[in-house]
């Protein structure tokens, strides 16, 4: 399956608490259909005192949520785009839909 989100790829939260706001995308794990968002759905860890981490205490992190929940952003219309794929010399290109402007290569075709 051709991936429609990417690591590096500038996304917009389509749903949940942090619906609208926008980020870099961390990581993306397709086995378990989810993304990790820079700054999107952040949670705290409880860290115990130990050796390493004297003082213990909380630290905020990002946790990832389902893919279903951002879109790419498109960056003619700073909004949030549905994507299509176009093979163009032989590679492929996600591409969006509305504008036609190219989010980057995939692969060969």
């Amino acid at each position: 399956m051709a991936a429609r989100i990417r690591k590096d790829d500038m996304v917009m939260v389509r749903s949940g608490d942090d619906s609208g706001k926008t980020g870099k995308v961390l990581a993306v794990y397709p086995d378990k259909n989810q993304v990790l968002v820079e700054g999107i759905n952040i949670k705290w860890k409880h860290i115990r005192r130990s050796e390493k981490n004297r003082r213990g205490g909380r630290i905020e992190k990002p946790a990832p949520f389902p893919l279903s929940k951002v879109q790419p952003i498109d960056t003619a219309t700073n909004k949030g785009c549905r994507v299509r794929f176009v093979v163009r010399d032989g590679q492929k290109h996600r591409v969006a839909a509305k504008t036609g402007t190219d989010l980057g290569v995939v692969g060969r075709a």
